[in-house]
Order: structure tokens, then C-alpha cells, then sequence
């Protein structure tokens, strides 16, 4: 007489490929969207799932992160914030941001290809403060994106 545990048995072919067929439908994720949120559907957090969105939440990311922000990687960011500090002109600080962007997009993001960039500041509630309002156009050549815009937002201190 044998004795066979029901836990070593596994799942019949018909269950194993219903199984299978339902994980194949499903895209796998990407990366992680910012800012962090809790995931309606599956999973714990909100998911990228095609690389249009995650290389856009990336450069996101890039752009607003200043020089020392990142543990372990000081140089990684554009460093845009202490151009707010020492507004003197938009022209010097558009001239400024455009080579601090460039650099670190050709440092940490060589597969974007910036197009275009444009700024505007709003002073908004007073003349010694404002927001720099900026976009940039760029492309992604390898998964054929073209003419993406991003925008950002910089406080004038």
C-alpha cells in the first residue's frame, strides 16, 4: 500500500495552461511611477508599464534633482536649484540651465535627445519673487518617441 502526500501532486495540464494564458495577457511592469501611490489594481504601488512613460518619469526625476540629493551618487541631478538663488537675468538663467541640463542628460540619460527648451517666469504675487516655468522638447529615437514635452516648475527664491 503507498501512501502519497496530496501536496506533492501539482496542477493538471488544462489548470496549468488557464494559469499561464492569464499571466501571458498581463504586461509586465517597468518601473515605478513617482511620486509614490498606492495601486488601484495590482500590486502595491503604481506601475510603468511601456518605456514612453517611465524614460518621461525618469528625466522628470533627473531634472529636479539637485547635487548631493541622491545617496551614493553626488553628482546625479541638473542642480537647477541654486540658479533660483542667483537669479540676476532669465537670459543668464536660461543660459545657465541649458548647459546644466544638457550635461547631465548626456551623463545619465544618453538615449534622450533634447530638442528644444523654453522658460517663463511668472511674477505672480510680487516683483521679487516669482516661478520659473520651464519645457523642454525632447525625442527618444530608439523606441521612436518624437517631439515629447515635459514641464517643470522652479520656485525663484
Amino acid at each position: 500500500m503507498a501512501t502519497i502526500s496530496f501536496k506533492s501532486v501539482g496542477q493538471t495540464n488544462s489548470k496549468l495552461s488557464s494559469i499561464l494564458e492569464k499571466n501571458s495577457k498581463d504586461p509586465l511592469p517597468i518601473g515605478i511611477r513617482t511620486p509614490l501611490k498606492l495601486s488601484t489594481t495590482n500590486g502595491l504601488l503604481t506601475m510603468s508599464y511601456d518605456f514612453e512613460s517611465q524614460v518621461s518619469d525618469n528625466l522628470r526625476n533627473l531634472l529636479l534633482t539637485n547635487w548631493g540629493e541622491r545617496l551614493g551618487q553626488y553628482y546625479l541631478g541638473a542642480n537647477l536649484k541654486p540658479l533660483t538663488t542667483e537669479l540676476n537675468s532669465q537670459t543668464s538663467f536660461d543660459n545657465e540651465a541649458v548647459v546644466r541640463i544638457k550635461a547631465a542628460v548626456d551623463r545619465w540619460m544618453p538615449y534622450v535627445d533634447l530638442v528644444d527648451f523654453m522658460s517663463k517666469i511668472d511674477r505672480l504675487e510680487n516683483s521679487s519673487t516669482g516661478v520659473f516655468r520651464i519645457t523642454i522638447t525632447y525625442n527618444i529615437p530608439s523606441i521612436n518617441v518624437n517631439n515629447k514635452k515635459l514641464q517643470m516648475v522652479l520656485y525663484v527664491l
